[in-house]
């Protein structure tokens, strides 16, 4: 499958704006994290562990559980804090 990966806020800074994947799937949003880190560098760095990231799947929030299928667009970002 082919999807789409976009990084927003700290995230575009150190991994860029976007990025196309061709992967088996579809998988999750953990899936498809546990696969970005496992790249290693700045990926492990930003996005493992207890890092707190959101993601959008389509322009929508979705949690961990929610499936990528062909043709998605995932967000990662930071979470954001009001003032």
């Amino acid at each position: 499958m082919k999807i789409q990966i976009r990084y927003f806020a700290s995230l575009r800074e150190a991994l860029g704006a976007q990025e196309n994947l061709e992967l088996p799937g579809p998988l999750t949003v953990a899936a498809l994290r546990d696969h970005l880190v496992e790249r290693g560098g700045r990926h492990a760095d930003l996005l493992g562990g207890s890092r707190p990231v959101r993601c959008a799947l389509n322009q929508t929030l979705a949690d961990d559980t929610a499936l990528v299928e062909d043709g998605a667009e995932v967000a990662f970002f930071p979470p954001v804090t009001g003032g």
